[in-house]
């Protein structure tokens, strides 16, 4: 074990991390720097601009917060303020409270302060964290313009910007609210761009914002992670919940999260596999703060076995270890189907992606393999009973 220790203690210092920065490493149980960490880590350190295809669960986040953590040790130009001197841009308020923990465990031993900023919750901690002082912003969009017009916040002073997951952001809509941000910033910054694909709309994203950026791709285009099994079950419509609840109850599932299109389409899966016997939850836009978190603690605890989820409530999720995901609807776009399953087979774990494919669904099926340049296995479905209230369990 010292032979490792002193591995991977060397690894990270070759990448000029200071000894704070390297404890914290050390007891976040990292092993070795990712591809994006030895190429970007000494990149931001250096002050360049970066754009980074990198998907979730390839170690970009330690891979901006380490070297940014390490230059907020330099002093302020200018005058002293309270103003933020990094901003990190997020799509969704799973991935702000995700990132804004990972910069707080990795700068456990550094004097700097982090606050997160979304909506969905009292803006009052918010407004009070920004009068504290603090050098590290963690943000959504659309709340953060609501305390820069209500002058709640200073983005004057910014150093570094990170848009993180930016082709979600545009996929969400808020290329508009990211140019109304970036007008608050000075113009002479650091800018960091990840995404987890380069479309042509994100290369003008950042043709717009990068000086001279160190391209990074981690991965080849819209690549699936290796260690995921692919499967197809070909099923009608009307009896998917049936083969879906078949299958949690008699292959030992455990921990699965099964993606539908709709909002009301997870709300009412989850009814019918609670109904089943399984224990389950759902998270998508409509749910409150309070109810994704506590869902989402319950599935990562393993007190509940299903949670079901919709595309942008999803995003960002990081669960350790997670076995499988289940598609019980191909999504519109066959790049999502990549988001999805990025959730299982990561950090050299194997992963299983299961999609329940309807008649109607088939064009969508043969994008998702155009995408990923193969055919995927298809199963005869078992003989199952259909699920008719609390199932019985063999």
């Amino acid at each position: 074990m010292g032979d490792t220790e002193g591995h991977f203690e060397m690894s990270f210092s070759q990448l000029g991390l200071a000894e704070p920065l390297l404890r914290a490493v050390r007891e976040a149980g990292y092993t070795e720097p990712t591809p994006i960490q030895t190429r970007g880590i000494p990149a931001v350190l250096s002050g360049r601009d970066l754009l980074a295809a990198a998907q979730t669960g390839t170690g970009k986040t330690a891979a901006f917060a380490l070297p940014l953590l390490q230059r907020l040790q330099s002093p302020r130009t200018g005058q002293s303020s309270r103003a933020p001197r990094v901003l990190v841009l997020v799509p969704t308020r799973e991935l702000a409270a995700q990132v804004c923990g990972a910069v707080q465990a990795l700068g456990r031993h550094m004097p700097q302060r982090t606050a997160v900023v979304f909506g969905g919750v009292s803006a009052t901690p918010q407004v009070a964290a920004f009068a504290r002082g603090l050098d590290i912003l963690v943000a959504t969009p659309g709340r953060l313009l609501d305390h820069a017009r209500e002058r709640a916040v200073d983005l004057s002073r910014i150093e570094t910007l990170v848009l993180d997951e930016a082709d979600r952001m545009l996929d969400m809509g808020f290329i508009r609210d990211i140019r109304r941000i970036l007008a608050l910033l000075p113009r002479e910054r650091q800018n960091l761009l990840f995404s987890a694909t380069f479309s042509d709309e994100i290369r003008e994203l950042a043709r717009t914002i990068l000086r001279d950026p160190l391209t990074i791709e981690v991965a080849p285009r819209n690549a699936p992670p290796e260690r995921v099994e692919h499967s197809v079950y070909h099923v009608d419509t009307t009896q998917k919940r049936a083969l879906l609840s078949h299958l949690l109850r008699n292959l030992g599932w455990q921990q699965t999260l099964v993606f539908t299109r709709t909002k009301h389409g997870a709300n009412r899966l989850a009814q019918q596999l609670e109904q089943d016997g399984l224990k389950c939850a759902a998270i998508h836009g409509n749910k409150s703060q309070g109810a994704r978190t506590r869902a989402l603690a319950d599935f990562k605890g393993n007190r509940i076995e299903v949670l079901v989820a919709t595309d942008i409530a999803a995003r960002g999720l990081d669960i350790m270890g997670l076995p499988q995901v289940v598609n019980f609807e191909l999504p519109h776009v066959p790049e999502d189907y990549v988001h999805r399953i990025g959730r299982t087979g990561r950090a050299g774990a194997d992963g299983r992606a299961v999609s329940l494919v309807s008649r109607d669904e088939r064009d969508r099926l043969r994008a998702v393999e155009r995408m990923l340049g193969r055919s995927i296995a298809s199963h005869q479905p078992p003989a199952f009973a259909p699920a008719m209230g609390a199932a019985r369990r063999r």
